[in-house]
């Protein structure tokens, strides 16, 4: 079956369809990650958004049942060059189509994503729409302007709706679920951490009820600056309890400290960013999800402790004197190299002195 993705700047690319069948909307970004098709597919981050992968070759070792990183796919679509057809791997449980199939995602294959990719770095993110029911570029076009206008809290699509419970010896953390990754869930359980998540918009008295040791801000999709009542919501925890931000938890925590955001030309995605460690010098390989950063210019208060050596971006902050740790990247990696999850270890250091 034919499919075409169009950009809402009128560039068009044609390919095959595979998995569900109809038309999706969002902005298109593009991933650097070799492997982890399935986190990346799965990661709750991505809702709202169509993910192309830069790597050539997608679905070679299959799809299985530990590697989710949450309870089903939430992104938009997904653009690959190719998609492997007969998948080899022992934990193989689904093939590619068929997992997309199942999910209801629209994907398309067989363009070329290189210069799709190209297309995006030099103009940045926008919106595109994949279609295997038109080819109609104009008509697909008044879709996209349409689907482009509409509000949508990404947000409040992927949070718990309910609190859930991991209960563990050590220390006891609420997670904020923005869009929290599994993998972030299993470093705090993997070091006996007593585990509460609660919905993206509960109230100050909500998470005090529980009389955490710790909170973490998770990561999630969307524009950090449209979750008002959230930020309200942290300016009025800081103090009271150590904190960690991680992805857009540490853009709101930026944000309810005074700091701004902003978007970036095309963001970070993929699992081989390198970020420098201000405090000790040292440069780690890092795994990252965003389309937006903070300024660096906020409170005195506050040390910049990593940035992004390709842009100089923001990538981690404390505060001089409240327990308070945030950074830009993903700690837990999945995928990506897990150089970086002795933050979790600060982070139950923080809360234990």
């Amino acid at each position: 079956m034919k499919a075409v993705l169009v950009l809402e700047d009128g560039t068009y690319w044609a390919g095959e369809a595979f998995g569900h069948e109809g038309e999706a909307a969002g902005e298109v970004v593009f991933n650097t990650s070799m492997t982890g098709y399935q986190e990346i597919v799965t990661d709750p981050s991505y809702n709202g958004q169509i993910v192309t992968m830069t790597y050539p070759l997608i679905g070679n070792y299959g799809f299985n049942l530990e590697d989710n990183e949450s309870y089903k796919p939430h992104l938009q679509g997904f653009v690959v060059k190719e998609l492997c057809d007969s998948p080899s791997n022992w934990r193989n449980c689904i093939g590619p189509d068929e997992f997309f199939l199942k999910n209801g995602i629209v994907g398309i294959k067989g363009i070329d994503t290189r210069a799709l990719t190209q297309h995006i770095r030099e103009l940045g993110s926008m919106f595109g729409i994949i279609s295997t029911e038109c080819g109609n570029v104009d008509i697909l076009l008044n879709r996209l302007r349409q689907k482009k206008d509409e509000k949508r809290n990404l947000v409040m699509e992927v949070t718990t709706k309910t609190t859930l419970h991991k209960s563990g010896p050590g220390k006891k953390v609420v997670i904020l679920d923005f869009g929290v990754k599994y993998s972030i869930i299993r470093s705090l359980e993997s070091r006996g951490c007593n585990l509460y998540i609660l919905p993206a918009f509960s109230s100050y008295e909500e998470i005090m009820s529980y009389n955490p040791d710790g909170i973490l801000l998770s990561n999630g999709p969307g524009n950090p600056a449209d979750l008002l009542s959230a930020k309200l919501t942290i300016q009025k925890l800081i103090g009271k309890k150590p904190i960690l931000g991680i992805c857009l938890g540490h853009q709101l925590l930026g944000l309810a400290l005074g700091g701004a955001t902003y978007k970036l030309k095309f963001g970070h995605h993929g699992g081989n960013h390198p970020v420098k460690d201000l405090v000790t010098g040292k440069c780690y390989i890092t795994s990252q999800n965003h389309n937006y950063a903070l300024y660096p210019d906020f409170i005195d208060d506050i040390i910049i402790t990593h940035v992004n050596v390709n842009d100089g971006t923001v990538e981690g902050f404390r505060h001089k004197y409240l327990p308070l740790l945030s950074i830009q990247y993903h700690p837990e990696a999945s995928p990506g190299p897990e150089d970086s999850a002795y933050i979790f270890d600060d982070f139950i250091s923080m809360m234990e002195s």
